[in-house]
């Protein structure tokens, strides 16, 4: 087992990560840049070492700065958490240069999967639904309509190198394909460095439904079930809930062994979800895998009891799964909270925190790593919390979210917490009527 972990990240999973390494017995050490000095993560590690100034392009994404850290510390385990660089192949390469070991996926996994258009061809070859579309990258707009007449409008163009929503554009028609190809190229390249695209069949009406996975270094596998994360806008997730209320038996049954053969296929290891688009008709395509944790992993937690970090570090640690696979024994839900004004287009509102009061009581988890004085800063990601209920029914646990989105006081900025209230009191939510659509056609 690792004598020292380095957390390569900060805020919430920063925090996460060192709470299990202090139950397991394993030193920490924070990274942390010059506007994180005062954050909860830097003062609850063993040790803390400043990375560079507030631009993440400066600190966090700096992967000789971040090493030199576990160096100078005799950290021989990095953790990644999630974003930043949990799936830089490159940083995952660096640290088995420096024998460091990454607590995450290998390079050649990183970008097996990493490369969207590369990871569809993989899971064809593993038997896993994908959605219909190009054989791999689209070269010209030409070669793109030509495709889209053969599988049939609407179509979806996607950048191979994307996330988070951008270098994606869906087309109706012949004419919405020619503004769409060029929109989509500028914004992929703007973004990533990278125009190539693909193109495949628009899913009416879908829902995004992930599987937990775990894997270990002998390449066996295990599912943890699903999680229904549809409640999206611009494609940045907001409430995810397991189990999906439009789960059956025979779907999760189906969807759970698509999983565990795509992790086995590529001799996966650690921690990772496998993505589908799931129809109204219950046909599930893959969408894409995510080769580390997910910010959602705590409702997986609470269902199964399983804690995801501990099991992530012991694979790393070369021990193995016990191989069976897990099914939800309660529901849970969590509400992202972020530092943004819901009431005026979810606009980012970074700042001091004046006053704070945590909700509590059986069954609510929170995940976060602010306090009352905390200054919010304006260069990361707008989350500052996650509110977790679990209970024996979905009824119960929206009731119990109600309940402590109420005692939930951040005052000092805006946050997403009304809007939240006001999910859990819309029917069609309360229904389990929902697809990723739900943010563009209903108003809330």
């Amino acid at each position: 087992m690792f004598k020292k972990i380095l957390i390569a990240n900060r805020g919430e999973i920063a925090m996460r990560v060192i709470r299990t390494c202090k139950e397991m017995g394993i030193k920490t050490v924070a990274v942390y840049s010059k506007a994180d000095e005062e954050s909860l993560h830097v003062r609850f590690a063993d040790e803390a070492v400043c990375i560079g100034p507030a631009p993440s392009n400066e600190s966090y994404l700096k992967p000789a700065n971040i090493i030199a850290a576990a160096e100078i510390t005799n950290a021989d385990a990095i953790h990644p958490g999630y974003g930043f660089l949990s799936e830089n192949s490159n940083f995952s390469k660096i640290c088995e240069e420096h024998k460091i070991k990454f607590i995450g996926a290998s390079p050649s996994m990183i970008e097996a999967m990493g490369d969207k258009s590369t990871a569809k061809k993989t899971m064809q070859k593993a038997g896993v639904p994908v959605i219909p579309g190009s054989d791999g990258l689209v070269p010209t707009l030409e070669d793109a309509q030509n495709i889209a007449l053969e599988i049939g409008y609407p179509v979806m163009l996607k950048a191979t190198a994307g996330g988070g929503g951008k270098g994606m554009r869906m087309a109706k028609d012949p004419n919405d394909l020619m503004k769409a190809w060029e929109v989509a190229r500028q914004e992929s390249k703007s973004a990533f460095d990278n125009d190539d695209m693909y193109l495949e069949k628009f899913i009416e009406d879908p829902r995004h439904i992930e599987i937990q996975i775990m894997a270990d270094s002998k390449g066996r596998a295990c599912h943890l079930s699903e999680r229904d994360c549809s409640i999206q806008r611009r494609h940045q997730k907001l409430i995810e809930e397991t189990p999906s209320p439009f789960m059956t038996k025979p779907l999760r049954k189906a969807m759970g062994e698509a999983a565990v053969k795509a992790a086995e296929y590529i001799k996966y290891e650690g921690a990772g979800t496998i993505e589908f688009l799931v129809d109204k008709h219950k046909n599930f395509y893959f969408m894409e895998m995510n080769t580390r944790i997910q910010v959602e992993h705590p409702i997986t937690e609470q269902v199964i009891d399983y804690d995801l970090i501990r099991e992530q570090i012991k694979v790393a640690a070369g021990e193995l799964i016990k191989g069976k696979n897990y099914f939800p024994k309660l529901c849970s839900i969590e509400c992202r909270i972020n530092a943004e004004d819901s009431e005026n287009d979810f606009m980012p509102n970074p700042g001091k925190i004046l006053n704070l009061h945590f909700p509590g009581g059986h069954g609510v988890r929170i995940d976060t790593h602010v306090y009352s004085g905390y200054i919010i800063p304006p260069h990361y990601d707008s989350m500052i919390a996650k509110l977790i209920t679990t209970a024996q029914t979905r009824e119960e646990a929206i009731n119990k979210m109600k309940r402590a989105l109420d005692e939930f006081v951040i005052e000092g900025v805006k946050t997403t917490i009304p809007f939240h209230k006001k999910m859990m009191e819309h029917p069609d939510f309360i229904s389990g009527n929902y697809t990723i659509r739900f943010m563009e056609s209903t108003e809330v």
